[in-house]
């Protein structure tokens, strides 16, 4: 792959990357009216690359044959997925806890404790490689983009990292379901849910919180990331919440939640200027009164969805949306995606794609459907491997997914799928049709890959490797390079800054 030039592409990826303060421009007048310009091919890859991760040609020629607000309602209705393969192992429960009780006897060897604990880490090893790339498969594969991309959200927002707290197997999968489940649902229900969630309850150690000491991680979050934000709560709202969460835990064997009685403090408390002898439930509740509320959940969804450090009145707007909508998300959304400011200049690949993004928008645009295990490396390089958030704070995104290395990292993925064998089995698009000409391949790659969002400088460079500038053979096209040129030019384009932006 001609690497040089493309280094010289990253370069200027990162330089027309947007920042994490908003775009310039003016926000649109009557930015949630449903927008009546204009629709194109252009347009539908935008929608496919925000509702989801981008799609093949021809899937994108389906959404733009569609009016707006039809292709919008196809993304909005989630097909079925419940024939949907599960991941493989992911009922090791049993089997970890065959393993720790091996080693509780008394007549056991340090030998043979050694080895089941090396059984126990080779165990979860394999099931999290298992976890990531079934998670990736579906992604890539789903027929239901937007609730994988609505997952995929959820996951950074309620951020819980397996491996950690001893969270395992079935743990997170089952936390990803629940996401799943409730991708356009109502996320105050949701919310409720993620307080019986075992991976969470041991992610924020919940499951250990009693009366006598009552743990104030999950308190803390639960209103500073994940409902309210700092400044609308005191530390006693913590300190009161925290009692009324002791007993929430699960059982060990099963790994069903529980709420322990006994456990619980069942005296009068003070949370948000109301008083009574309230659960985990009624602290929800009360969280989901507060106008800090709809507003963080507004702020989140357009930062993930529109741009970065969205206007307060913007802000204000999608709130009262949420509010009047009761937290049920699939009006949310779907307003969103039809609305003026969704399909702004100032919208329009505002946003760094995330390397999950990036991976799975690759293998989608060139028709691979598998993952391969030596993606997750590439992942980790690259700054975000699903079910590994750094922090509970998720991951911080924006121009944050560049720098140096992590664009090294998306430079050498690219080149390595160029010449991948899945890349060379898959039918795809880039070499149908035999040898076209300099011109014609330049275009089918622009149009393809960028929807013709390049500079003409940038163009004439491509033309000019396709005319065998920097190869090795300085051949021009032809039916005998034809296919591993295409390769090098779409590796190229895919170079350019405008195919890191969503």
């Amino acid at each position: 792959m001609p690497k040089r030039a493309a280094s010289r592409y990253y370069r200027m990826a990162m330089n027309a990357a947007p920042s994490s303060f908003r775009p310039a421009g003016s926000l649109p007048s009557a930015p949630l009216a449903a927008y009546d310009g204009p629709w194109n091919t252009r347009l539908a890859a935008h929608l496919l690359r925000r509702a989801g991760f981008g799609g093949s040609p021809s899937d994108i020629a389906h959404y733009a044959a569609m009016p707006m607000g039809d292709a919008v309602a196809a993304l909005i209705r989630f097909p079925s997925t419940a024939n949907y393969p599960e991941p493989q192992l992911t009922d090791d429960r049993a089997a970890e806890l065959s393993l720790l009780m091996s080693v509780r006897g008394a007549d056991k060897t340090d030998d043979a404790v050694m080895e089941a604990r090396k059984q126990l880490r080779d165990m979860r090893r394999t099931q999290n490689v298992a976890n990531v790339t079934w998670w990736l498969d579906r992604m890539v594969a789903t027929p239901a983009p937007l609730q994988e991309k609505m997952t995929l959200f959820l996951h950074g927002h309620y951020a819980t990292a397996a491996g950690t707290k001893n969270i395992y197997g079935l743990d997170i999968v089952d936390q990803n379901e629940l996401f799943r489940r409730y991708a356009l649902g109502n996320w105050r229900e949701l919310t409720h849910y993620v307080a019986r969630d075992r991976a969470m309850l041991k992610w924020l150690d919940n499951a250990r919180s009693v009366k006598a000491h009552p743990n104030e991680n999950f308190a803390r979050e639960l209103m500073e990331l994940f409902t309210l934000g700092i400044g609308n709560y005191s530390e006693q709202d913590v300190r009161e919440s925290a009692r009324a969460f002791t007993g929430f835990t699960f059982a060990p064997r099963t790994g069903e939640f529980y709420f322990n009685a006994r456990q619980h403090d069942d005296d009068s408390k003070t949370f948000l200027g109301k008083t009574g002898n309230f659960n985990g439930d009624d602290i929800i509740d009360i969280i989901f009164q507060q106008p800090a509320a709809p507003k963080l959940f507004a702020s989140k969804l357009l930062a993930f969805f529109i741009y970065s450090d969205p206007e307060p009145e913007l802000v204000d707007q999608v709130a009262t949306l949420i509010r009047k909508n009761d937290f049920n998300m699939e009006p949310v959304m779907s307003t969103l995606l039809r609305s003026n400011v969704f399909y702004s200049d100032r919208a329009y690949r505002a946003l760094v794609k995330s390397p999950v993004e990036f991976v799975v928008g690759t293998y989608q645009l060139f028709g691979i459907t598998s993952v391969q295990p030596e993606v997750i490396g590439a992942l980790n390089r690259m700054g975000q491997v699903p079910f590994h958030p750094p922090s509970v704070k998720g991951w911080d995104g924006g121009a944050q997914w560049l720098n140096t290395q992590t664009v090294l990292a998306r430079e050498n993925f690219a080149s390595s799928l160029m010449s991948a064998p899945e890349m060379m089995q898959a039918q795809n698009w880039l070499t149908q049709g035999g040898p076209p000409t300099t011109e014609a391949a330049t275009r089918k790659l622009s149009s393809t890959i960028l929807q013709g969002d390049a500079s003409a400088s940038a163009l004439a460079d491509l033309a000019g490797y396709l005319d065998g500038g920097g190869t090795s053979t300085n051949t021009m096209l032809s039916g005998e390079n034809f296919e591993e040129r295409m390769r090098g030019a779409a590796y190229l384009t895919m170079a350019m800054p405008a195919y890191q932006l969503s």
